[in-house]
């Protein structure tokens, strides 16, 4: 039957059922009208059908508003019955109908949830329950929305069964209820609709803090299950939701339980679901604050209303939205109602009200912190810092509250980054952050040693690893949010190219679940974010500021002036008194001595100071109180006098009419200054009466009385209330900071840290504090007036870092330092692990390395006998720091790779292997793998007895920082001692090779600047392993070979900049002095480099020769035979071995042979040679396979081995090979490459006159192999053995007349110049041989041996190869000529005979050959060659024989007896004489050269005449001439000098040399001129014609004969007779002058016959010229028959016939 009840309706299928029983249940006699009622309506709903109109405004869904009203009495009815077993059905019913959406409208009367909410008070525990349960429904549905007065009355009826239910279960249910209300009100608000998602509350979580004790068994759960029954009941129903109308309705006010709370609220054009949730927001705050003094605590019922409020408010705010930061109204009722709230409950002690204050104030930081930046600034130090602040004797339950919210926010990097903008760089913000880390420091240190506290140990371990733990939430929260921002915003931190960041997810905790960041939640607090920069000036300025404030706390003067310079304040007395009035952190007792100071500017401030007070209509008691509660009043009574005086001037100008005078009041307010010391200090015992104050100013107002009322007011006041300053300064500050600094001896950490927190003391939650906070918060309500700033930048970590590494690392170290609980220590190396990241990612080197110093020396792996787990974890730290943040660790890499190095030694001798030094002692240098285990020994885990001196060393431990453990091992350890040790080592086990390993295969992806600093910290930590004089160690260097070998795939740029140091490593190392270490270095090198050579290189590329650099290097710089010869040895067999893949590397080997070819070692050269024929017979292809600079190497290589003396086949064969390459040069075998960039060293430049881009052309690709090639051959011409000269000197010709046809025009002149020319170089060195006189006996000395036999052996082969190579490429290198016949001449210019006549032969048969082939211009640049040779060697010649004009030679007969022993023993050093002698035998030796080599340029220019006479023209006719001309002159000069002769004549007979053949010379010049002109009148008259050359050759026969004559004596013995001072030595018919005349004849026969030969009109023309010379021959006695001869005959036959003639 109970199926069919109620009709066919919705609402008659839930109302049939429940009034059915409502019938069965009732007493019909006590309540017949509900029976009634009940059947009456049971009959109704048989006949009713649900309405299609679905805007009705009915109540009750599908029914008309009469029908609904008459369907829901019954049910008001049963409500009112007072009977359990009515009321619960009838609840049930309405909870069905509520929450299937079948009641529906807005509620805003009472009504039925006035019923409901009545019903309440039955005493039944089901009865509440069905209540809460309808309530709930009613506020869940979407179809009823239940306004003002009825939610109102609901809150208070849940409160009600809260507060007077004594079942457990039901006050849990009700507080549970009632949040739920407050998740649905306010999520509704939210979105100011119906229809939003509401999160269920969690049961657990609400009991968080209070009410745990109700838990009736599984109370909890039954809850639980109760509110998800109702919020699941309403889900999915398909009725249309409510239409809440707008505006705001129920503007009175209703009050429960005496006036508790409010129903309405002030219109402000909000909708009214926001309306109502304000509503409900104001009268919890005022819950809150209800009976919130101190004398009612002790009401437990309204202390539990309280803690209600404050625990619903804290639903609230945990699931507070954006509604509450972008209205401005509901942010000003957070301010104006909960900031309130807290701070008012704040005074009491209760501590669970303590607890919800910082967890609501934890969901205002982390979700309102955008607008209550001035709140929170406040609430922080007075809630948090105050308690954490207290060290010594603090509420333990409170400090870990405190610390369990500072856990929660360190959780939320947005929340301390924020803090730490928004306060700690607002200078008038106090340092929060700072305050934090210092406070957290503080905390994990405990109380000092001697301070009294009353904690016990385990609360003070518990606050140490809770303050620990805080630490390492912030620091891990900086580097979630600078991993996070990098990401984001692609920063690149400093020295980073590569940046590869790994980043964490980290849940960001608000309350009770994660929220955005509060600056996206509020973004007009936010529209233009802040730049770091800026916020370091904001800092700076802060801290400057601050700097200035505690220089004024301890000196007042210094600190303003301080703050004056530095532009914080301004300069002038008004700027200076604002200061002292409205800056916080001042010492009001230093303001006080300040003000009181005579100097000048303080009294101005002073002025100032008092000026800036306005006390218009204030009491004077109430004046000097205003007046004095921002300084202490200095106790020297001038300084008080000053003031005082100051103020009764003040007073009376704001108040005229108050006294007589400003002297009366100045005598008051001394009086009132006494009496307050009088009446608050407990020191004096006799207290002032008020009688005795007013007798005491008597008389003070201008000889009157002041009224006694007057008086007896202000005695009553001050004696009530004392005078105080705002804030009181007298409370002894901590001299905690005083005993840190010799904490653990670790003073170097502890300085680091701030402790100067004197400018900010704890906020103290007292009723005066109070009272100005809230007057504050009056002020700035519904007002914004400080900026909130937000910060994307990560550089602002770096102030933040600056701030806090310090006391984190102070708190970590004493931490790891102290403790040896597991939790506690793993805590301190994950905040270093994270302290780490931040400052390596941040640049921040410094703190940074104090960090990774730090745990590296917590490792303890220099003193392994005292180490425990925790350092144990602390090597494990290490690894993952370098693995972790690898990237950024730059230097400090060398500590992570110093602890490796330890703990793989501690491994080594755990596991009983030899010590690195056996890996030095072997011979085999060739494997790249050793064994060594057969010299190992025992392992130390199985026996602790061995005295092993490397197990001694390590036992007896050292300073971290030394790099030999237990230098002095005398003393052997005890086995304790080593049991301990090998007991460690078995901690060590932990952490196996594989994490050890993996470092170092992770450094493949290691950025570009990161690899190299591991790089160079791996080879410094190498260097200082390999370097111990004790126990060498070859650990890292193998990891070098690996890590090289693991990042040889990286870009050559990089590889580059690794190698440089690898390179500079190997280097130095290889140079070292312990020959064996050098020795397994280059053999580590050598394993590197056969890997490295199994890559290919392209071409021209360098990193092969890079590479092999430092075999070079060392090679040239050890003087190790064994190095040298290991060095020889690696490269020839990694060559010969990767001939293939070697390109640069060619470069290194052959600078490493040419080091070796030149070295003093017999058995190296061999080595290396042998190598090197290999190379260049079978591998010559490869040598140049890449670039053009190999071949020069090669060369030059091959030139060095030229140069050894230890075997002259070595230097032949390497000539033999340089002929060889030419021969593939010239084959063309090579492969052709751009040549060389200009500049490079290796290929030598060529000729500069060659015009640019012309250099190589056609043919000319392989110049750059030829160049080096050609040129080391030609230097090799003057190698001082002659078989390598003449060997060279063949080769180098054969080579260029072999494959010159190859060569271009520019080429050769490049050939000519750099090649051939230097190879002639002596050749112009000895022409021009000086004649200084201090250089006389060097030259006068024979030229060195081997000089010359290149002069005699060599210089004419050398001559005729090159006008052989001339001749042959003549037409390609005619442009050299002229340097040509340069060189020839030069020879010709030898003082030496052989070189000279080269010199003409060459010369000549260069002429000859050429002869056809010469332009004009060419022959005539061949004399002017000659000509100036002639002209160059005469001046040279005449300071020689000036060196004889101021000698004196010996008087010595030609008979004397002394003459022959004399020339038989030669000169000594003792004979004054010898000086003389020894320079005339040297002018005698250079007249002869000279002569000679005039007379060759004689023979050379008349060969060359005799070879193309008919080809000259006149330009080189008279070229020749004026040669002859010369040299003729110069022979006459020279004969012409009597004394000089006849020097060098009696010099010659002592000496026993023949004298110079000066007489033949002149002969000679003058023969040879007159043939020549003779022969050219003969053979070009033209010429001859048109150069009057018939003149010229008269003239030479007149001067012919006039020497002849003055030879005989004519014409010239009153000259000889007059100028010369010795006429015994001429004798006029001497045996001399006879033999010179006899030599003379034939050239004036010569002469003679000439002038006889010339044509008759020529003759005619000519004869008077030289007519006298031919009669003074007649009547010279001395002539000879031949030429009395000639003369008969020019009378007869030319001279008779013009006289007959005439």
């Amino acid at each position: 039957m109970s199926v069919s009840l109620g009709g066919s309706s919705r609402a008659g299928r839930v109302l049939g059922p429940s009034l059915d029983k409502i019938i069965k249940n009732v007493a019909w006699r006590k309540h017949s009208q509900l029976v009634a009622a009940c059947k009456s309506v049971l009959d109704k709903l048989e006949t009713l059908a649900d309405s299609s109109d679905p805007n009705s405004n009915s109540p009750v869904f599908g029914l008309s508003v009469s029908d609904a009203e008459f369907v829901l009495q019954p049910l008001l009815l049963a409500l009112d019955s007072a009977s359990a077993k009515v009321m619960e059905p009838a609840l049930e019913c309405l909870f069905k109908l509520c929450s299937l959406g079948l009641i529906r409208g807005v509620i805003d009367r009472k009504g039925m949830i006035d019923a409901v909410c009545k019903s309440a008070g039955s005493g039944e525990d089901a009865v509440d329950l069905a209540v809460l349960k309808v309530l709930l429904s009613a506020v869940r549905s979407p179809c009823v929305y239940i306004r003002g007065e009825c939610l109102v009355h609901i809150v208070k009826t849940c409160y009600n069964v809260y507060l007077g239910s004594v079942s457990g279960t039901n006050q849990i249910c009700a507080k549970a209820v009632l949040a739920q209300i407050m998740l649905i009100v306010f999520a509704r608000m939210e979105e100011d609709s119906m229809e939003v998602g509401i999160r269920t509350v969690s049961v657990n979580e609400l009991l968080e803090f209070t009410d745990r004790n109700l838990n009736e068994g599984n109370s909890i759960q039954i809850v639980q299950s109760f509110i998800y029954e109702v919020m699941e009941a309403s889900e999915g129903n398909a009725s249309p939701v409510v239409e809440v109308p707008n505006g705001s309705k129920g503007d009175g006010k209703t009050e429960v339980d005496n006036g508790e709370m409010e129903n309405g609220a002030e219109s402000s054009g909000e909708s009214v679901i926001r309306e109502d949730g304000f509503l409900i927001f104001k009268n919890l705050c005022k819950l809150s604050m209800k009976f919130s003094s101190q004398d009612q605590s002790d009401d437990l019922i309204l202390l539990r209303g309280k803690i209600l409020s404050l625990e619903l408010l804290k639903v609230v705010m945990n699931n507070g939205g954006p509604i509450w930061r972008s209205n401005e109204r509901f942010l000003s009722a957070i301010k104006q109602f909960l900031c309130l709230s807290l701070l008012k409950n704040s005074a009491l002690s209760v501590m669970i009200i303590f607890q919800l204050l910082c967890s609501i104030f934890m969901s205002l930081l982390s979700k309102f912190r955008s607008g209550l930046k001035e709140e929170i600034g406040i609430f922080f130090p007075m809630l948090i810092l105050r308690v954490l602040e207290n060290v010594l004797q603090p509420s333990f339950l409170q400090k870990m509250t405190v610390l369990n919210i500072l856990e929660k926010m360190s959780h939320d990097s947005h929340i301390i980054i924020d803090i730490f903008v928004n306060y700690d760089c607002d200078v008038n913000a106090p340092n929060i952050f700072e305050r934090t880390v210092n406070g957290l420091l503080k905390t994990a240190l405990g109380p000092p040693p001697g301070s009294t506290t009353t904690l016990s140990p385990i609360q003070d371990l518990t606050f140490r690893l809770e303050s620990v733990k805080c630490l390492v939430s912030i620091i891990k929260s900086m580097g979630a949010w600078m991993d996070q921002q990098l990401i984001i915003g692609d920063f690149s931190p400093p020295k980073s190219s590569e940046s590869e960041i790994s980043t964490e997810n980290h849940a960001i905790i608000n309350g009770e679940e994660g929220t955005i960041p509060d600056y996206e939640l509020h973004p007009e607090t936010n529209s233009g974010l802040s730049d770091a920069a800026a916020f370091e000036q904001r800092r700076a300025y802060k801290l400057e500021f601050q700097k200035g404030i505690s220089l004024f706390n301890r000196k007042p003067s210094k600190g303003i002036e301080f703050l004056i310079s530095s532009k914080k304040i301004g300069g002038s007395p008004e700027e200076v008194a604002a200061f002292l009035k409205n800056t916080a952190g001042l010492n009001e007792t230093v303001i006080g001595d300040y003000l009181g100071e005579r100097e000048d500017f303080s009294l101005k401030v002073m002025h100032a100071y008092v000026d800036s007070f306005n006390f218009e209509a204030l009491d004077f008691g109430e004046a000097i109180r205003f007046f004095l509660r921002g300084f202490r009043l200095p106790g020297e009574a001038q300084k008080i006098d000053r003031i005082m005086e100051k103020f009764a001037e003040r007073y009376c100008k704001c108040n005229p009419n108050s006294f007589t005078s400003a002297d009366t009041a100045y005598v008051l307010a001394y009086s009132v200054i006494l009496l307050n010391t009088d009446a608050h200090n407990n020191m004096v015992k006799d207290k002032m009466t008020k009688a005795d104050f007013i007798r005491n100013n008597r008389g003070i107002d201008d000889g009157k009385d002041l009224p006694e009322e007057y008086l007896g007011a202000i005695y009553d006041h001050i004696v009530k209330n004392e005078i105080k300053m705002n804030a009181d300064s007298s409370a002894p500050q901590s001299k905690q900071a005083n005993s840190f600094n010799k904490l653990l001896g670790l003073d170097g950490i502890f300085n680091l840290v701030n402790w100067k927190q004197t400018e900010e003391k704890p906020l103290g939650a007292n009723g005066l504090l109070i009272k100005h906070i809230q007057e504050q918060f009056k002020a700035k309500s519904g007002k914004s007036e400080s900026v909130y700033y937000a910060v994307t930048d990560v550089a602002i970590l770096r102030f933040m870092v600056e701030v806090c590494w310090g006391p984190m690392l102070a708190a970590f170290s004493v931490t790891l330092d102290q403790s040896d609980d597991k939790v506690a220590t793993s805590q301190c190396l994950q905040g270093i692990r994270h302290a780490v990241h931040v400052t390596a990612v941040m640049g921040m080197q410094t703190q940074r390395d104090a960090f990774v110093t730090t745990v590296a020396k917590f490792t303890f792996l220099h003193c392994v006998a005292d180490m425990k787990q925790k350092n144990v974890d602390a090597v494990k730290a290490i690894i993952a720091i370098a693995i972790e943040d690898g990237n950024f660790l730059q230097e400090a890499w060398e500590h992570i790779l110093t602890c490796l190095s330890r703990f793989e030694h501690l491994q080594l001798l755990g596991e009983g292997a030899p010590p690195d030094a056996s890996f030095f002692t072997t011979s085999n240098i060739e494997t790249d793998e050793k064994t060594h285990k057969s010299a190992g020994f025992p392992s130390l885990k199985r026996r602790g007895t061995l005295q092993n001196p490397a197990v001694v060393a390590v036992v007896r431990g050292g300073s971290y920082d030394s790099t030999t453990l237990g230098v002095n091992t005398s003393n052997l350890v005890t086995p304790e001692q080593m049991n301990n040790f090998i007991l460690n080592l078995h901690l060590l086990d932990q952490i196996g090779s594989f994490e050890l390993n993996h470092i170092f295969a992770h450094s493949q992806r290691l950025n570009s600047e990161a690899i190299v600093a591991f790089v160079k910290a791996l080879c410094k930590v190498s260097m200082s392993e390999l370097q111990s004089p004790t126990d060498p160690r070859v650990f890292s260097l193998t990891k070098i070979v690996e890590i090289a070998h693991y990042n040889m795939n990286r870009i050559r740029l990089v590889w580059s900049r690794i190698w440089n140091v690898l390179s500079d490593f190997f280097v130095s190392v290889g140079l070292s002095e312990n020959l064996s270490v050098a020795i397994f270095v280059m053999d580590s090198l050598r394993q590197l480099a056969m890997k490295f050579l199994e890559r290919e290189e392209l071409a021209n590329y360098n990193f092969q020769n890079e590479f092999l650099r430092p075999f070079v290097i060392v090679m040239q710089k050890s003087n190790s035979t064994e190095i040298k010869e290991l060095i020889v040895r690696c490269i020839s067999q990694m060559v010969l071995s990767r001939v293939n893949n070697v390109k640069s590397g060619w470069k290194s080997v052959f600078m490493v042979f040419t080091a070796a070819a030149a070295d003093e070692r017999k058995n190296i050269v061999l080595l290396a040679f042998e190598t090197m024929e290999k190379i260049v017979r079978e591998y010559f292809p490869y040598i140049t396979e890449t670039e053009t600079t190999t071949f020069t190497d090669c060369v030059r290589c091959l030139i060095t081995f030229t140069n050894s003396r230890f075997n002259s086949d070595v230097s032949l064969n390497a000539i033999a090979f340089l002929r060889f390459c030419a021969v593939k040069l010239a084959e063309g075998g090579l492969v052709c490459n751009e040549r060389s960039e200009e500049g490079d060293l290796s290929t030598p430049p060529v000729d500069k006159d060659a015009s640019d881009g012309q250099l190589f052309t056609d043919r000319d690709d392989h110049a750059s192999y030829w160049i080096p090639l050609l040129t080391g051959l030609s230097k090799l011409t003057s190698d001082p053995r002659s078989a390598i000269r003449k060997s060279s000197l063949e080769v180098l010709f054969n080579i260029l007349k072999d494959h010159g046809h190859l060569f271009s025009r520019t080429f050769w002149a490049g050939v000519f110049s750099l090649v051939v020319f230097p190879i002639f170089n002596f050749v112009s060195d000895k022409g021009g041989t000086d004649a200084n006189n201090d250089q006389v006996l060097q030259a006068s000395r024979p030229p060195h041996p081997d000089v010359g036999t290149w002069d005699s052996e060599t210089s004419a082969v050398a001559a005729q190869c090159l006008v052989d190579l001339f001749v042959s490429f003549f037409n390609v290198v005619r442009s050299q000529l002229l340097a040509v016949v340069s060189i020839l001449t030069g020879f010709i210019k030898s003082p030496v005979q052989a070189p000279a006549s080269t010199g003409v032969t060459a010369l000549v048969r260069l002429a000859d050959d050429l002869s056809s082939r010469l332009s004009e211009d060419e022959w005539k640049a061949i004399f002017i060659a000659l000509k100036e040779v002639t002209a160059s060697t005469l001046p040279r010649f005449s300071k020689v024989i000036t060196i004889m004009d101021d000698m004196e030679v010996p008087e010595v007969s030609q008979a004397s007896p002394d003459l022959e022993m004399l020339s038989d023993n030669g000169l000594t050093n003792d004979d004054i004489g010898d000086d003389t002698l020894q320079t005339a035998a040297y002018v005698v030796s250079r007249m002869k050269s000279h002569i000679a080599m005039q007379l060759l340029i004689i023979q050379v220019a008349t060969d060359i005449y005799k070879i193309c006479r008919q080809a000259f023209l006149a330009s080189i006719i008279t070229i020749l001439t004026e040669t002859f001309s010369m040299i003729a002159s110069h022979a006459h000069q020279l004969n012409s000098e009597k004394m000089l002769l006849m020097k060098l004549q009696k010099a010659c007979s002592i000496l026993e040399i023949s004298e110079p053949p000066v007489v033949h010379f002149e002969n000679e010049s003058y023969q040879n001129y007159l043939n020549f002109l003779q022969h050219l009148v003969m053979d070009n008259p033209s010429v001859a014609e048109e150069l009057n050359i018939e003149q010229q050759l008269v003239g030479v026969c007149e001067k012919i004969l006039q020497i002849y004559l003055n030879c005989a004596g004519l014409q010239n013995a009153p000259q000889k007779q007059s100028s010369q001072p010795v006429l015994h030595w001429i004798l006029p018919l001497g045996s001399a002058q006879k033999d010179e005349l006899a030599a003379r004849t034939s050239l004036a026969v010569s002469a003679l016959q000439v002038l006889g030969g010339l044509g008759t009109d020529s003759f005619r023309k000519y004869i008077s010229q030289f007519f006298p010379l031919l009669v003074d021959l007649m009547r010279s006695e001395h002539s000879s028959g031949d030429i009395q001869r000639v003369l008969s005959y020019m009378f007869q036959s030319c001279i008779g016939p013009i006289i007959m003639k005439l």
